[in-house]
């Protein structure tokens, strides 16, 4: 049985450890000797080198409509930091530190958010669906990943895109950033839109770049101990160069389509394998 946090056992506690994390997590930044991109101008690169969008509001995730609004909200209030930020030669993109001080003058709201490996509400709530955005963006430039963190539950179906399997980010202020460091020559702009109800992510450049196309591997959905795993490859080919990136693997709480296909984990082969045996004794 895994043990609780302290914050868990003494939850009045979790607004202090907070503070103490933001504390060290932005202070630890200022002395890393990482330059951070901070620099935004409206006007856009002259090259979109790739978009994409996806409907804001999921209307499967099993709590009150409101949430969806609020993350609506919250995601407007955030992208204001983000869109036209120019990320150059030798500069480092963090997603917290694009959005430091996002909240100071105009409040985020209650929206949904993964702690301790549950759906919860909180303060600022959603705006993981930003960093998704952004890091399935990003990975179709020349940029480095340093940090990307997949989301350990996925407790209801995803609302639909282009983004692959596993390309998600989890950002949670203190704990969980999204970094990407420019070791190019080039300079990247990143750009936030909504249109209707989807939120539109894009990224440009000074000039084209070689077709790029980020992609699923192998995708199987694994049983262990009664719990559903989806196991997710992703792969990249840009200027006939083909790359495995990562291998992403989260826990399934929503019931799979009949269709989808489950395996089952080596320690469930071996308990169906006894009782089989059990089974064909008696």
């Amino acid at each position: 049985m895994r043990r609780k946090r302290l914050t868990e056992r003494f939850p009045r506690l979790l607004p202090l450890r907070r503070r103490q994390r933001r504390l060290c997590f932005y202070l630890k930044m200022a002395l890393d000797r990482n330059r951070y991109a901070r620099r935004r101008q409206a006007e856009r690169l002259p090259c979109l080198l790739f978009e994409s969008r996806c409907p804001m509001v999921n209307r499967a995730t099993g709590f009150a409509l409101r949430y969806q609004e609020n993350k609506v909200f919250n995601l407007r209030l955030a992208a204001r930091r983000l869109d036209g930020l120019l990320i150059g030669p030798g500069e480092t993109f963090s997603f917290w530190q694009a959005l430091r001080g996002a909240d100071r003058e105009t409040p985020y709201r209650e929206g949904l958010a993964e702690v301790n490996g549950r759906l919860v509400t909180e303060y600022g709530g959603g705006l993981c669906m930003l960093s998704n955005l952004l890091f399935w963006v990003l990975l179709h430039t020349e940029l480095t990943v340093l940090e990307r963190h997949g989301h350990r539950e996925k407790d209801f179906p995803e609302p639909e895109s282009d983004a692959v399997r596993g390309v998600d980010a989890a950002v949670a202020e203190g704990w969980l950033d999204l970094k990407c460091t420019n070791n190019t020559a080039k300079v990247y702009q990143l750009a936030v839109a909504f249109e209707g109800g989807d939120i539109v992510g894009r990224v440009y450049g000074a000039r084209p770049a070689a077709p790029c196309r980020v992609y699923n591997g192998a995708v199987r959905y694994v049983r262990e101990q009664g719990t559903v795993y989806e196991e997710a490859e992703v792969r990249r080919r840009q200027g006939g160069r083909e790359e495995f990136l990562y291998r992403n693997r989260c826990r399934i709480g929503y019931p799979l389509p009949e269709t989808a296909e489950i395996e089952e984990g080596k320690n469930d082969e071996k308990r169906t394998g006894a009782v089989r045996r059990l089974l064909a004794g008696a």
